[in-house]
Order: structure tokens, then sequence, then C-alpha cells
């Protein structure tokens, strides 16, 4: 019978369920077992969060099958090595949208429709649907215990340890011990009142995850076993480490895998090589080889706003031996501080006009002087733009997104190629002509994931073309990737898609690998 193993999270949010979730997957993989799969259940009211503002959530992660997720989703494809779906990511706005849908349609024969049962009967059947037939599932809940909009979700958990049996569903909860500089105090009280509020809603954890500045000594881990009525083992220390690679080693040391094989009924032997020869990689970068990397975006106050981006990046730069610094460059500053000394640029995906012309100036420079450039979707389009401004003499070249009385050499998509939504969205397959990306993917095809409503103007494919910025990558006629001819620039890349989306700590994305490179060359 399948397994489940729900992640809970108390006294803050943004704790680390995800990387919890991800390193909890990882560790039952080293153990032998490779059926799993990881469930995100989001309480906030959003149907999905493609619409949410990128500073205030993070970063929108976009699965193959072209669903919009919470960044969470990426930590478990980076470290499981797995391709998630529409079926592992839900809300309580995309659950609601979907049991009213169902009222109105009289599937509920005219009864009062309530949280209890229907809406957590919603909720456990989302959790419990398993097309994959899958050994394991691990489900994240959002937020935090205590939280209005999540009650639902714990009642659900809760009623499905009775609907499933004991012996199949394990809950482990990830807390905060408050640490207190001037007195050098590890304070439990904020914790014992998640277990508490834990308790009440009749859940009880089979592991307790403690994130602290500073390593849990026994005496708090003992204070902490009585509360919970846990044995001084399950209580594990998770203090902040260099590299979110290093939490399942750290989770084994601490002997989770322990728990989960007593827990769990698992027989197969540990096989940690892989992680270990990862972080063998990490732990070697030299202090010495530093690159840095400017990355110019519209929401960089948040850096989980661009994570899939960090983490491609030092995927690459660990590859690479090399270690990397962002200097980031807020286009929306009234004062753009940006420093042509970077070794190279990275112009990634965003919405709207603000700080449009300052990346355009920023890309000229940029440009004129060859520094290593990587643009992605609407830094493509904004590449674009700048050259035809600036070497193609179209003064007034925009994107229809910002003004639609100019020269729109990014337009709106057709109905027909957004397939009927909003956006192009998921993964789509690329045709590569003779060219350096083609060198760099070593195939004729790819497919790469997209998000977006605009796209290059072919009008205007042909005259780039015989300029010098080639077009060397399209799908279905849309222009997929831009190249600079390498006698004008050494390395100058624009991409419609977002290659972060598919690149791990064991296969870091092949154009990352490229870009570091040309980086490390430039400095050498």
């Amino acid at each position: 019978m399948t397994k489940y193993i729900f992640v809970t999270g108390g006294v803050i949010s943004g704790l680390g369920k995800g990387v919890t979730s991800a390193s909890i997957g990882a560790i039952l993989q080293m153990m032998g077992e490779t059926n799993i799969t990881i469930k995100k259940l989001d309480p906030y009211l959003n149907v999905d969060a493609g619409t949410m503002n990128p500073i205030e959530h993070g970063e929108v992660f976009v699965t193959d099958d072209g669903t919009e997720t919470d960044l969470d989703l990426g930590y478990y494809e980076r470290f499981l090595e797995i391709q998630t779906t529409k079926h592992n990511s839900s809300s309580s706005g995309k659950l609601f949208q979907k049991l009213i849908h169902k009222e109105r349609n009289g599937d509920y024969l005219g009864k009062t429709v309530q949280m209890v049962p229907h809406f957590t009967d919603m909720i456990k059947e989302f959790i419990c649907y398993n097309p994959g037939d899958y050994d394991y599932i691990i489900c994240e809940i959002g937020g935090s215990v205590g939280d209005i909009e999540a009650m639902a979700f714990y009642e659900a958990i809760r009623q499905l340890k009775n609907d499933l049996g004991g012996d199949n569903i394990l809950f482990i909860h990830l807390t905060y011990l408050l640490y207190l500089p001037a007195t050098k105090e590890l304070k439990t009280k904020p914790t014992q009142n998640t277990i508490r509020d834990l308790q009440q809603v009749g859940i009880i954890p089979d592991i307790l995850i403690c994130r602290s500045e500073v390593p849990i000594p026994k005496k708090i881990k003992e204070k902490l076993s009585l509360h919970t009525n846990l044995p001084i083992e399950n209580i594990i220390s998770a203090i902040n480490s260099y590299s979110i690679y290093q939490v399942p080693l750290y989770f084994i040391n601490e002997g989770v895998n322990l728990i989960l094989s007593k827990r769990l009924n698992i027989k197969k032997k540990i096989n940690t090589l892989k992680w270990k020869k990862l972080n063998n990689q990490i732990n070697s970068l030299n202090d010495e080889k530093k690159l840095r990397i400017g990355i110019i975006g519209k929401y960089t106050e948040l850096n989980d706003s661009y994570k899939s981006l960090l983490e491609s990046i030092f995927h690459a730069s660990t590859y690479h031996n090399y270690r990397v610094n962002i200097e980031w460059i807020n286009s929306r500053e009234n004062e753009c501080f940006f420093s042509d000394t970077v070794d190279g640029v990275i112009i990634p995906g965003g919405f709207g006009l603000t700080g449009i012309e300052t990346i355009i100036s920023l890309i000229k420079l940029v440009r004129e002087k060859k520094i290593p450039t990587l643009g992605i979707c609407l830094g493509m389009q904004l590449m674009i733009i700048e050259y035809c401004r600036n070497i193609l003499n179209i003064k007034d070249a925009c994107s229809e997104e910002f003004d639609t009385q100019k020269s729109m050499v990014i337009s709106k998509m057709d109905d027909e190629e957004v397939m009927g939504g909003t956006m192009r969205l998921g993964k789509y397959k690329i045709n590569l002509i003779e060219s350096k990306i083609k060198q760099i993917y070593k195939n004729n095809t790819i497919h790469e994931r997209h998000r977006h409503r605009y796209g290059v103007n072919q009008e205007y494919s042909n005259l780039l073309h015989k300029s010098g910025f080639h077009v060397v990558g399209t799908s279905d006629g849309l222009t997929e990737i831009v190249e600079m001819d390498h006698k004008i620039h050494p390395w100058y890349i624009g991409c419609q898609y977002h290659p972060e989306y598919q690149s791990s700590p064991f296969e870091p994305h092949p154009l990352f690998l490229s870009f570091i490179q040309h980086c490390i060359s430039k400095i050498k």
C-alpha cells in the first residue's frame, strides 16, 4: 500500500519545508525506494501561482504540462530528478473552484455543502490520486499550522490517518528555535506552542525537525521530547548550511534514515555515493576562483523571485569549480548602478513596462563591451528591441506589451499559438539549425519549458537573421533562440523559453554550462 509522508510547518513560514520534503525524498531514494513523488498543497485562495507577485511570493515554477506552481516544485525536481505535473500542486483556490463547479452542476444532489466533509474530501482525493502508482507520496502543506486558511488541510490529513491506517502515514513537523544572541539562549516556547496547535487539530508529529542558527544541545532536545512524547532521537537538529544540497546528508547524520527505515519498514541498505560526490564538489570550490555575474531584473528585492535561475547558475559554476557572486541590478530603481566589470550578464523574464528602458540601455552597454550575455524570455525580447533600435536603426522598435503605436518587433501571439489560454505554457519541441546553440545542446531538436504571451514578430525575423543576429531555433514558426554572430560578439544568446526550469545539480543545463564556461574564459 502507498505510504504517505506529510511535512508541516510552524512558528513562521519560509522555514524550508520544500527543501525538507525534497531531502526526505532524496533519502528514500538513497535507501533504494525510487518510486516517489511529492505534492504541494498551498492554502492560499489563488487558483495557482501564475498571477502572484514574484516579490511577495517568489518565482512561478512551470511544469512540463504547463502548470504554474509554487517554487517548491523546483526543489522536488532538482533533488529527486523527477518531472512534476498538475497532479503535484494544488491550492485552496483551485479546490474551491472545483467544489463550486460540482455544486453548481448538481453533483451533491441538494445536500448542504460544507468544509467537512465535502472540502476535506476534495483535499484527500487530491492527495491520494496516484496515476503513477507510487510507493511513497510526500505532501508538503504550505504556510504554518494555525493559519485560518490551512485548517481544512490539517483536518484532511488527520482523517487520512484513520482512513489509511497509522502504519501508512508519517507526520514530519518543521519548526523554528529562536536564538537570542544577547543571552546566547535557544528559546523553545514558540515551538512548544506550535506543537500544541498541531495536537489540537489531532496530529502528533512522528519527527520534529528544528531549524536554528546554532547547534541544538541535548538538554533542549530533551525538553522538546517531553512536549511531543517523541524519543530524543526523533528530535532533529537542522542548522543553517552553506548549500541546500548538504541537507539530505545532514539529515542522515542526524539519523533521519534510521527513523524512516524503522517506521516505514525499509530493509534496503542506504547508498549515499551520489550525494557525497555532489557535496565533495561543492565543498571543494576554490575561494580564489570567483565569477561576478550580473542579473538585470525587475524583481531583485526578493532573491526567490529568481530561485531556479540562481540554482542553475550554481549547478553550472559548481561543475566548472568556480564560485559565483551575484551582482543584482534593479531596473526599477531611479539610479540603477551597473558595473561593466562583471564577467557575465543574465537578463531574466518578467512582465510589465516598469524598468524596461533601463534594461534596454544596459543591454546596449553589455553588447558593446562584448560581455557574455544570456537573455531569457523577456530578456531575449529586449535584446532584440535594443538591436533593432541601435543596429537596424528602427528607432521606435518596441513590444506590443508596452506600446501598440510603435514598430512592434515583439507582438502578442495568436490564440492558437497559446493553445487557447492567456499564455504559452509548458514544454515544446524546438528545432535547431547549425549554430553555437546546436553545438551547446549537441542535438538537432530540444524540448524546453515556456511561459510567455508575446513573441518575436515574424516580419522582423529575416531582417535580424541577415544582419548578424541569427534566429537559430524555432518552434512551429515561432522564434525560440537568437544568437549573435561570433565574429561580432563571442557569446550573446537569447532564448524565449526558460532553461532554468530543467537544470539539476546532477545534470546542469547545457546552456548555463556554456555561459559560465565563457565567463571563465573572459577572466583567464
